[in-house]
C-alpha cells in the first residue's frame, strides 16, 4: 500500500460532472488522491435548480460558499446565506435549493466517510458517491 501524498486541488481546473436537475459536481478529496477518512467536493447550482429528497450512509456538512439556499432537512426548510454550515446526521433525508431564479449558487460537501452513498428517498435507489462521480463531463 502506498502512502497517500499531500495534494493541492484546483476546482476551476476539474471538470464538472452532470447531476441533472441543473447541479454539476466537481469531486475533490476523493480516495483517487488517497482518501480514506473523508472526501468532499463542490457542486454549482444553476438558476432555481434543486438536487432531490436524498439521504447518506454517513454524516455530511455543506457550507454554503455563492448565493442564497434552502436547505430541507428532515422536513425542515432552513434559509441559507454564504457562508452558512451544515450538519446532517447518516440517513436523515435532506436537499438543497438555489433560492434564486437568476443567480448561480455553490456548495462544499463533506461526506465522514469514503464509502458514502446517495439513497434518493423517492425511489429507493442507491449508489455510491464514487459512482455519482463518473457521471458525464458538464
Amino acid at each position: 500500500m502506498t502512502t497517500p501524498q499531500p495534494t493541492i486541488l484546483r476546482p476551476a481546473a476539474i471538470p464538472a460532472r452532470e447531476r441533472g436537475g441543473g447541479a454539476r459536481t466537481i469531486p475533490l478529496v476523493t480516495r483517487k488522491v488517497g482518501a480514506t477518512g473523508f472526501i468532499n467536493g463542490i457542486t454549482l447550482f444553476e438558476p432555481g435548480a434543486a438536487i432531490p429528497l436524498h439521504s447518506h450512509n454517513c454524516e455530511e456538512s455543506v457550507m454554503l460558499l455563492e448565493g442564497r439556499a434552502f436547505a430541507e432537512i428532515d422536513g425542515v426548510q432552513y434559509e441559507l446565506e454564504a457562508g452558512d454550515m451544515s450538519y446532517i446526521p447518516a440517513n436523515l433525508p435532506h436537499r438543497f435549493i438555489n433560492r434564486s431564479s437568476v443567480e448561480g449558487m455553490k456548495i462544499l460537501w463533506i461526506y465522514g466517510s469514503v464509502e458514502a452513498t446517495r439513497t434518493i428517498i423517492a425511489t429507493g435507489d442507491t449508489r455510491s458517491i464514487d459512482d455519482e462521480h463518473k457521471a458525464p463531463i458538464a
